[in-house]
């Protein structure tokens, strides 16, 4: 295991590096750079509007001044140079200052983070606590009518976007045309920091319930499905007819024989789901709700061209996503032995 290990971390440093390198080039071809948006923010204040856009707005200042704001943000040296200079700072863990907001990428995340860990974590939590047990109920009464009541729900909610529910909910329970009982911003009141730390959960969780529908209530159809199949695939092998033919009961084969078997798909799937929780976003929800958090964060760092944000985010997140493949892989040799990663990696 320890030499496919070391092979999957040799392999990781081209795919980082031609994530990066694909999206860097495609960067520069990218119409409306940093330096043209500030132009063109300059020439609405002085009252001549956005028309024309940044590239019109080069001709309401001279050469001098456009080359000092090329200075500035690093765009007065070649592109291969600002390459260069970009991966040695990203081998640092350097991941720039952003054009935006004038902060480092790390303090920027960093403030994304607490509404990212309050989605990711709950949402995780709570679709893998629901889903795993309504699938096992559902292969064990697979036909009955709780299984076909349980699928039509699940569907129902997966075929619901968030961002409609979001808006249903706010129209009925945040202050829309019925009831007043749900906040509209941010993650905990303005006194919170007054409030006794019962009120403080209370709180938070008051400010997370509407938001935290919308995410989850789509996410429990694939995980509640997955369950169940992978259940009812095991059920119908030939060793749990054997346990049976000797006479255990239903309950120890569930769980002393098919849970282990039946679970390595979901348990295996655990680190990228985790992660992927924290930190996949929802633009859409965090706008709904006004949750700064870090799928608002790379919207704007997209749209306003932030070139340190997008490209030291997507660093980071495609860094922290090779981990956790590695350690999914390593995680299904420890659920099932018969695995053997040597064999593979020939």
């Amino acid at each position: 295991m320890l030499s496919y290990i070391l092979k999957r971390i040799a392999l990781m440093l081209p795919t980082l590096l031609g994530v990066l390198t694909l999206t860097f080039v495609v960067i520069q071809f990218v119409p409306g750079g940093p330096v043209d948006q500030v132009l063109a923010e300059a020439r609405a204040a002085r009252g001549g509007g956005a028309e024309g856009g940044g590239y019109s707005a080069r001709r309401d200042i001279d050469a001098k001044q456009l080359e000092e704001l090329k200075a500035l943000y690093g765009f007065d040296k070649p592109a291969h140079v600002r390459y260069v200079e970009m991966l040695k700072n990203f081998a640092k863990f350097d991941l720039g200052r952003s054009f935006m907001h004038n902060k480092d990428v790390w303090q920027l995340i960093k403030e994304k983070l607490p509404v990212s860990i309050s989605l990711g974590l709950w949402t995780f939590l709570i679709s893998y606590l629901v889903s795993i047990p309504l699938g096992i109920a559902k292969a064990v009464k697979e036909g009955s009518k709780f299984d076909a009541f349980t699928t039509l729900l699940v569907l129902i909610g997966y075929a619901i976007p968030g961002f409609v529910l979001g808006v249903f909910l706010i129209v009925l329970f945040a202050g829309g045309t019925f009831f007043d009982w749900f906040p509209l911003r941010g993650l905990t009141s303005d006194n919170w920091a007054e409030l006794s730390w019962p009120a403080r959960i209370a709180d938070y969780f008051w400010h997370l319930t509407l938001p935290l529908i919308c995410i989850v209530i789509g996410s429990f159809a694939v995980m509640t499905m997955l369950t169940k199949n992978t259940f009812v695939e095991e059920m119908r092998k030939q060793y749990v007819l054997v346990a049976r033919a000797k006479g255990l009961s239903q309950q120890r084969v569930l769980y002393k024989h098919i849970f282990r078997n039946a679970l390595i798909p979901i348990i295996t799937g655990f680190p990228a789901a985790f992660v992927g929780a924290f930190f996949a976003g929802s633009l859409l929800i965090e706008t709904l709700f006004s949750l700064d958090g870090l799928g608002l964060l790379s919207y704007e760092s997209v749209v306003r061209r932030d070139y340190p944000v997008v490209l030291g985010s997507l660093y980071l997140f495609t860094l922290i996503g090779l981990v956790v493949k590695l350690v999914a892989d390593v995680l299904y040799v420890v659920v099932d032995p018969r695995v053997q990663f040597g064999a593979a990696a020939k």
